[in-house]
């Protein structure tokens, strides 16, 4: 069965000295690895390289048979070109921590068109966007709704955040952040991508960026802190 669709790459992996292996997330039927052959060859038939950066919004076509196995293209365009993401340094840094993230945690992901559409929508929002220091902790917390491990906010007034439960309490027990981190955590809930960014200072992203990763060990078993995570940590600090 061929199969178009849009699709963002999530990871490449060089293989041997010409050859190139893809995840992409797509729209049409959720993960998928491909083959690219000669990616780094020369001459009118070799694979555009530029098309496997992190997080490139693709429109490919493939042949699916759907057996677990390596997909090879058939044909490959950009659907919507970067303005900023790669040349911007601090942008760069985000869009290399986001899509670790994202390639560790939809490893075995289904199709899921409003997944998807979310994804996209968050990319072009950072590609357009001046003040985005706060992108990557927004996506992390909005990924969550996803992963099925949102805060519970219902009893958000409570002065602790029970990161185990997930829940706020009044009770302090060894698994709650503190008071302070607490309160920079609900000031995270409550900020939306269209809200004002200059609310934390680079030491409250820090705090939060720590939070989160935190967050992350606990509630996804596969996670692990991305290797893109001290560059930001610098970019941002």
């Amino acid at each position: 069965m061929v199969i178009q669709t849009k699709a963002i790459v999530l990871q490449s992996i060089k293989y041997q000295d010409k050859s190139l292996i893809v995840k992409c997330l797509t729209k049409e039927v959720g993960i998928q690895t491909f083959f690219v052959r000669n990616a780094f060859a020369k001459g009118k038939n070799a694979q555009k390289i530029a098309y496997f950066q992190p997080l490139m919004l693709l429109d490919i076509t493939f042949s699916f048979k759907n057996k677990g196995g390596m997909e090879y293209f058939k044909e490959i365009k950009v659907d919507q070109v970067y303005q900023t993401i790669y040349y911007d340094f601090s942008k760069n840094s985000i869009a290399l921590f986001v899509s670790e993230i994202l390639s560790m945690i939809v490893s075995e992901q289904e199709r899921d068109e409003q997944f998807y559409t979310f994804i996209e929508a968050a990319l072009l929002w950072l590609d357009t966007h001046d003040e985005t220091a706060n992108f990557h902790l927004l996506l992390l917390v909005e990924l969550t709704k996803y992963l099925g491990f949102y805060p519970d906010s219902s009893e958000m007034e409570c002065h602790y955040f029970d990161w185990v439960e997930g829940v706020f309490t009044n009770v302090h027990v060894a698994s709650c952040f503190d008071g302070e981190e607490t309160f920079l955590f609900k000031r995270l809930l409550r900020l939306g991508f269209e809200s004002d960014q200059k609310i934390f200072s680079s030491r409250d992203r820090k705090t939060l960026l720590a939070l989160l990763m935190k967050y992350y060990e606990v509630h996804f078993t596969a996670f692990k802190k991305p290797k893109s995570l001290e560059i930001l940590k610098e970019v941002f600090s």
